[in-house]
């Protein structure tokens, strides 16, 4: 495994981390809790230290798992976890973003994750409008000076994530930006990845295998389970665009290289990039994730 500094924080994370929302039971699977004991196991073995979750993936299931997976070893792991929605079931979110709200939420995640402190608490998916809440961040920050949280971070969202936000990281103490990035959506690249490094800030990479177009299994007739979220997100026409994409991305791929590892190494060569969070629905998928860290393609400037 290779690691790399997030931002200013002085936490070395590794570069390929654990992403949690299929936890939640919105994927099509629900997870025993042996299941997830693996899975973690198996990524503390490969030298993964970076666990994202959320409050909104199944109402604090995500993090319930992850809480029992972790128990006795909580200071091996970089959690980060995200507040601002509360589930409903059929992949449907409540907004909650009021100071009050997320300070409830907070220790709603500390009791799931059975933890004092969370290493990274990001503001998830919100508006321009619903980051700028009166009184949230200076409430936030009162949570880091008692312990709560080390760090603040910001999940921008693919729908409403802007420029606005990432330029006001600073000034609300926030140390590290989320974003959707992988070779299909390449969004980020130009203004929002220059202010991170500009800001020093660290990166996560989500959606690294474009919801797993990326990963090769896939084909434009796949079908998805009604509980899985993917068969709410696209009408066929831009399921289709988007296969067609990824098939002039395969000459790309090096020979004898899964597309998988490809696609996220790829991620991985932007030099705003600190670490990418693919999910993981086994041990053998947690492995195989685990393997990008070791591609030629994974440009070492800013590795540790």
């Amino acid at each position: 495994m290779k690691y790399r500094r997030l931002g200013k924080t002085g936490m070395s994370v590794s570069v390929i981390g654990i992403g949690t929302w299929q936890l939640g039971g919105e994927w099509g699977k629900d997870f025993e809790q042996a299941e997830v004991d693996a899975m973690i196991d198996k990524g503390a073995e490969l030298g993964i230290n970076l666990i994202d979750t959320a409050e909104c993936y199944g109402d604090h299931l995500s993090e319930e798992l992850i809480g029992h997976a972790i128990k006795g070893r909580r200071d091996k792991w970089i959690i980060a976890t995200k507040f601002g929605h509360k589930f409903k079931p059929n992949f449907e979110r409540e907004n909650l973003f009021e100071p009050a709200q997320v300070q409830k939420q907070l220790e709603d995640s500390l009791k799931a994750l059975q933890t004092d402190y969370i290493d990274l608490y990001q503001f998830h998916s919100g508006t321009d409008e619903m980051f700028d809440m009166p009184g949230l961040w200076e409430m936030l920050q009162k949570q880091v000076k008692s312990g709560k949280i080390r760090h603040l971070g910001i999940s921008i969202s693919k729908k409403h994530g802007s420029l606005y936000q990432v330029e006001k990281a600073s000034d609300a103490g926030a140390v590290a930006i989320q974003a959707v990035y992988n070779r299909v959506h390449r969004k980020p690249e130009g203004k929002i990845f220059d202010s991170c490094i500009r800001q020093n800030l660290g990166v996560l990479a989500r959606v690294p295998l474009a919801s797993g177009f990326l990963s090769g299994k896939y084909s434009e007739d796949s079908k998805f389970a009604d509980t899985d979220v993917r068969s709410s997100w696209h009408d066929r026409e831009e399921w289709r665009e988007t296969f067609q994409e990824v098939a002039n991305f395969k000459n790309e791929v090096p020979k004898g290289v899964s597309m998988a590892h490809w696609a996220l190494a790829w991620c991985l060569q932007h030099p705003a990039v600190t670490c990418v969070i693919p999910g993981c629905k086994n041990v053998e998928q947690v492995e195989s994730n685990a393997m990008a860290a070791d591609l030629q393609a994974v440009s070492p400037v800013r590795d540790t």
